[in-house]
């Protein structure tokens, strides 16, 4: 209680508090209003508008989205995307931030820049190139071309990030593995990636919530909505003339829980991801 008080007794700390409290209020302000509409039924909401206090709680909505909405099904689109890409990107991006990181070899320099560059570019840009790259070769509308895609589009800021991670690992302790008779390969395994493995994890952390939340590539690669991730496929339970925003607040309440899990669990390393580039 002393030390409570003591902290009021500064009128900048006051401030303070109430500055974050106001923000902190504003930003749940909109998943508490998402809570609440996902237990209101249609015809509460068309009566009473969008800001009145549900007069009957129903959990129906989170039933019908499961089932009907079929986010059930793009969950599990979510994951036959993600975990794949995740596994891809971090093995093939590891080896090239080894390779930049710890060879000194003609034209280092420039396919570091290369993939530095390839970070800048808006992705904009690759609408229509990267349609008809899939088009052409004929992996449009799979899976398969939307996890090539998200690899070879996030290599670039996973390389930059471990380049600059394994550049801070002793060069005594690899030195001293090729004396050992290791090869590259085994020092690669045995000694870098355990190392490097925060890194990998803030990394991993930070791309799961990128991917499994994307919804642009998603529709642009995609036609077939039994193939969309759920994202993209709470898209689908909008109505053409009505929609039922009760039953696709649930599906987005649904959607958001596999994001949380992975942050609530890997919060360290999350945090610790988005000040990596500058800090290694």
């Amino acid at each position: 209680m002393a030390a409570g008080s003591r902290f009021f007794r500064s009128p900048s700390r006051v401030i303070l508090f109430v500055l974050l409290f106001i923000v902190s209020v504003v930003w749940l302000a909109p998943v508490l209003a998402s809570l609440v509409t996902s237990v209101r039924t249609y015809d509460d909401i068309l009566i009473n508008g969008f800001f009145a206090l549900p007069r009957k709680i129903v959990f129906s909505n989170f039933k019908e989205a499961w089932v009907l909405g079929k986010i059930n099904v793009y969950l599990v689109n979510s994951f036959r995307i993600t975990i794949p890409t995740l596994i891809l990107m971090l093995f093939f991006s590891s080896l090239t931030a080894y390779a930049l990181a710890r060879f000194n070899f003609k034209g280092n320099r420039l396919i570091y820049l290369i993939y530095v560059g390839g970070m800048l570019l808006p992705f904009q840009v690759l609408l229509l190139p990267v349609f008809r790259l899939n088009s052409a070769l004929g992996i449009y509308n799979t899976h398969f071309g939307l996890i090539a895609f998200h690899t070879a589009f996030q290599l670039g800021f996973c390389t930059f990030v471990l380049r600059n991670y394994m550049m801070t690992v002793p060069t005594e302790i690899l030195e001293a593995a090729r004396i050992d008779g290791c090869s590259e390969l085994r020092i690669y395994w045995r000694i870098m990636l355990p190392l490097t493995l925060p890194a990998m994890a803030a990394l991993g952390t930070l791309e799961f919530t990128w991917i499994f939340n994307d919804y642009l590539w998603a529709i642009v690669l995609l036609r077939t909505s039994d193939l969309f991730p759920v994202n993209a496929g709470l898209a689908v339970l909008q109505g053409t003339w009505t929609m039922d925003w009760a039953v696709v607040v649930a599906g987005a309440l649904l959607a958001a829980i596999p994001t949380i899990i992975v942050f609530i669990f890997l919060q360290r390393y999350f945090i610790e991801g988005l000040t990596l580039g500058s800090t290694k």
